[in-house]
């Protein structure tokens, strides 16, 4: 029986799928450009046949849909062109983690059961002796920036390459007709880079990474011009486009049809020029990334004219927000995790803000942030209640996003785990403020207990990164006889700086306990001055490896 709400017969569904988030560029933009470092500039226009060409790549190759194209590359067009043309073509994108172990990117590819791999030629000795013919790869498609030669690279597999990128596009008809299918299909996988056990694989549906790139897009555009993001930027991304689909930011500026540079590896001389000679205005990177440009930059006097620069992954010291803001680097912070595609909260920054000193103001730009739009952000205890806002009651940050991975990859005891109590578990200890800001004070593994008290490595850390001479700084427990664990802070000291002592960098850690900003026993009872600290494949300090070094030494 009809009723009065029936949609007209000719009424088009619109299912949220990743075609449609070219859908103004495709008509606004077409003229907008497009760069890889200093190898390539094409328009949108190029673009878009690009993607069809690529679509009918893959449809010759009999595949069935919903199989998975791994992609081993720099940040490029050709990931770019992947990251539209594999999904929308009903395939699923599997995004690899170049920096893992040879051991942990072929058991990610055997894992994934790829069909096809597309491989940069700097990254065959990763592969070169896999055992293709025990595996689901049929065929590899060659990626070359350097005129390198694929014959013979890959043995008595060679029968599987099908050649190279460009020659594939360039003999491929640029028409494609992208079909219409369910919303909720597989677009993407990757896998999480954890410091223990097999990486584990998250996906991510074309309706997650729909609503993802929406409300990034709004998230940022509500924000002041000094912080947002507008038609008229130019973005480049700092973070690898393996990792978390580059924080979501490469579908968001195509969706808006911005300027986009895409850098290649990241050398710092290289990705200077890029910003100045490119104006890139906005981008994003873990605080690793951050002080290579820094040091880069003061090496050749270039300031980098109010560059705005989201930064996550790892924590933004209020040392390393000062330092970057002393170079005209509009710096604040994003989080997430891989498991929420990834953005969750922001920076709050509003044109009625109350005047701030410097000290307020870098403080907030290294808070967690408020939650973007629609996000469902709760403070737990271990009994699973909701704690209150304000500001002092610390637990688990939990959360539920229409966006957030559903599970793991054939690894359904770890996505039980993951969601237990019906919100995804983030493993971080935050409190949350009357106003919605949230400020994570440590991982849940990386909490110190000492004598029966919690210590949060977050936040000495922020406190010796204070020190003029602290390049960088980790904060770990020890074992300790006495007290169960004791802190250890390794530190990096800036170039010039080494004739500073540990008391020099205690004496920052009382003069907070004196303001009351840390109990006394968070003061390290060891330092330990290091040429670098050890970091894991997308730039995070390596606690658990720097355990496993400092935990039977000295310290200074």
């Amino acid at each position: 029986m009809s009723n009065h709400y029936d949609s007209a017969p000719s009424a088009y569904s619109y299912p949220l799928i990743i075609k449609q988030l070219l859908n103004r560029a495709k008509t606004v933009s077409t003229e907008q450009e497009i760069i890889y470092a200093d190898k390539l500039r094409m328009t949108y226009a190029d673009f878009f046949k690009r993607i069809a060409k690529l679509a009918n790549v893959l449809e010759s190759l009999n595949l069935d849909k919903g199989d998975v194209i791994a992609v081993m590359d720099w940040d490029s067009h050709r990931y770019l062109e992947s990251y539209f043309a594999v999904p929308m073509s009903q395939y699923v994108i599997q995004t690899v983690n170049v920096r893992l172990s040879p051991d942990k990117v072929l058991y990610t590819l055997n894992h994934a059961k790829s069909k096809v791999l597309m491989v940069n030629s700097e990254f065959a000795p990763l592969v070169a002796n896999y055992q293709f013919e025990n595996s689901s790869i049929e065929h590899i498609i060659w990626l070359d920036d350097n005129g390198t030669s694929v014959e013979g690279v890959f043995g008595v597999n060679q029968a599987r390459v099908l050649g190279e990128y460009e020659s594939l596009l360039a003999a491929a008809s640029d028409q494609f007709e992208f079909q219409d299918f369910d919303e909720n299909t597989i677009a993407s996988t990757f896998y999480t880079s954890g410091t223990t056990g097999d990486p584990k694989g998250v996906f991510f549906s074309h309706r997650q990474l729909v609503l993802h790139t929406l409300t990034e897009a709004a998230s940022l555009g509500t924000l002041p011009d000094k912080q947002g993001v507008s038609l008229g930027d130019v973005y480049m991304p700092l973070t690898p486009m393996f990792h978390v689909h580059a924080w979501g930011f490469p579908f968001t500026a195509t969706m808006m049809g911005l300027k986009q540079v895409y850098p290649g590896r990241y050398a710092p001389d290289s990705l200077l020029d890029l910003i100045k000679n490119e104006k890139v205005s906005i981008t994003h990177c873990v605080p690793t990334i951050l002080q290579m440009l820094l040091q880069a930059a003061q090496a050749r006097g270039q300031k980098f004219d109010g560059l705005r620069m989201i930064i996550g992954g790892s924590r933004l010291t209020e040392g390393l927000a000062k330092a970057a803001l002393a170079e005209d680097i509009e710096v604040y912070t994003g989080y997430g995790m891989s498991e929420t595609a990834p953005l969750i909260s922001l920076t709050a920054f509003s044109k009625t803000d109350p005047e701030m000193t410097e000290e307020e103001d870098i403080s907030r730009r290294c808070m967690t942030g408020k939650p973007v739009m629609m996000v469902d952000a709760e403070i737990w205890n271990d009994s699973q209640d909701s704690l209150p806002h304000n500001g002092k009651e610390t637990g688990e940050l939990v959360l539920r996003a229409p966006w957030l991975t559903q599970s793991y990859f054939k690894n359904d005891d770890a996505g039980r785990e993951l969601w237990a109590g019906g919100y995804m578990h983030t493993q971080d200890i935050a409190y949350m403020e009357a106003d919605g800001t949230i400020k994570i004070t440590d991982r849940l593994k990386d909490v110190i207990k000492s004598g029966g008290e919690w210590i949060s490595s977050l936040e000495i850390e922020t406190i010796l990164s204070l020190h003029p001479s602290v390049d960088d700084v980790a904060v770990i427990g020890i074992r300790d006889a006495q007290w169960g664990e004791r802190p250890l802070a390794a530190i990096v000291l800036k170039p010039g700086c080494q004739d500073t002592t540990a008391d020099d960098i205690k004496a920052i850690a009382e003069q907070a306990v004196s303001r009351g900003m840390i109990p006394k026993y968070g003061v390290p009872s060891q330092f330990k001055f290091v040429d670098s600290l050890p970091k894991t494949s997308v730039g995070k300090h390596d606690k658990k490896v720097m355990c496993e070094l400092y935990a039977d030494q000295k310290g200074i």
